[in-house]
């Protein structure tokens, strides 16, 4: 019996290895539209159907690994949400330098707005970008002759950044203008400061903050220090044209600022939750945030923290809406999943995802600034940073 075993085991799996062998030839000669019958096919049967029809009819040369690249990527598409998504190596390494806020590249922040354009929001001061003539609301269209439009923001991002001391050319739509112009520059290396502030009056503090990296927190603290030194009496966080970045980062600064009790909480789809609280610590003086339509993800955690705690006042428009928490999965040949795991709801209980969230006090800035970095507006003519310092004004009275 023993003998039977093996010799039927051994069979079989000559059978096996026989199919795989030829399985590929065979598919190149069957006239799989002529049959009058259909049949079940398995995913490798069918990818391997896909690729000898590329193989044999495919006019132009092509890659195999790219092909493969994105059908991983369309496995990914197929679940239906754009925040969930595979990386190739490349793309996860920086991904990761950004979280980090160090990369090599030239020097901006980009994000996507509502029609699915990747704009400047900010321009490096000193960076090769700046030196090349790019600015803030410039729409990227193209990136060393290749049409990026349509294309997601990692896949764009990724094509910017490269090597320090190689050149990549970048095609920008200027909205201001109407003008399709193209830079040329080198890439360098960039240490992201994503925390900006000043002092406005005399006793007023204005820190804005482009997005939520690993080193966003000691920057926010460290001007947080400085302001109260110089005799801060009420602050102006601005939020606007953020879109997000690290929970843990939020939740550092939203320690700083808010009262004890739950910032945020998050359910995954077994309906576990996750609460992130504040503890009885925090800087007890007048607070205004200011958003706009490009304030997003954990920028809309802070901003419905504070409105919900009634810890200050929204300024502003109406946030974006994205009200779900990704985690970065590493495969073991060092490609990526970005995965939405979880949604996440504001200390009331509100998810704002798709709707986003409303100010206090809604202000739209004049039309002439509608396409413009928020970054690149006269203080005096920003309306929604002026209502910002009046309600300041008014509680510190």
């Amino acid at each position: 019996m023993k003998k039977e075993f093996w010799k039927g085991f051994g069979a079989a799996l000559v059978l096996v290895l026989a199919v795989s062998v030829v399985w590929k030839p065979v598919c190149r000669i069957i006239p799989w539209g002529s049959l009058p019958f259909e049949i079940d096919m398995s995913r490798e049967m069918k990818t391997e159907l896909i690729q000898s029809y590329l193989d044999k009819y495919y006019v132009e040369d092509y890659s195999e690994e790219d092909v493969e690249e994105m059908l991983y990527a369309g496995m990914m598409a197929g679940v239906g949400d754009r925040y969930t998504y595979y990386m190739p190596e490349e793309t996860l390494d920086q991904y990761m330098e950004n979280s980090h806020g160090q990369f090599d590249g030239v020097g901006i922040e980009v994000y996507t707005t509502q029609a699915g354009e990747v704009t400047i929001s900010r321009v490096m001061e000193g960076q090769p970008a700046e030196e090349a003539g790019l600015k803030e609301g410039d729409v990227i269209i193209g990136v060393d002759g290749e049409d990026v439009r349509g294309k997601m923001l990692s896949d764009v991002a990724a094509k910017i950044r490269g090597r320090e001391g190689v050149e990549v050319s970048i095609q920008v739509l200027r909205r201001s203008t109407g003008e399709t112009l193209e830079f040329t520059m080198k890439r360098a290396v960039v240490v992201m400061e994503s925390v900006d502030s000043r002092m406005i009056n005399g006793d007023i503090g204005y820190i804005s903050i482009s997005g939520f990296k690993e080193n966003t927190y000691d920057q926010f603290k460290g001007y947080l220090d400085e302001l109260l030194a110089a005799g801060m009496k009420g602050l102006v966080l601005d939020l606007r044209d953020n879109p997000g970045g690290l929970v843990r980062s939020v939740y550092q600064i939203g320690e700083e600022l808010l009262p004890e009790g739950t910032m945020v909480y998050t359910l995954d789809k077994k309906e576990n939750r996750n609460d992130l609280k504040c503890d009885e610590t925090y800087l007890d003086i007048p607070l205004v945030v200011l958003v706009n339509e490009n304030s997003a993800s954990a920028s809309e955690i802070l901003a419905g923290a504070v409105k919900d705690t009634e810890r200050g006042q929204l300024v502003g428009m109406q946030t974006f809406g994205k009200g779900l928490v990704q985690r970065l999965f590493t495969l073991p040949d060092g490609s990526g999943l970005n995965v939405t795991i979880q949604k996440y709801y504001t200390p009331s209980g509100t998810t704002i995802h798709g709707v986003g969230i409303t100010p206090d006090a809604e202000v739209q800035l004049p039309e002439k600034y509608l396409m413009t970095s928020v970054t690149a507006i006269p203080e005096g003519e920003d309306i929604q940073l002026q209502k910002g310092l009046e309600l300041l004004r008014e509680q510190l009275q």
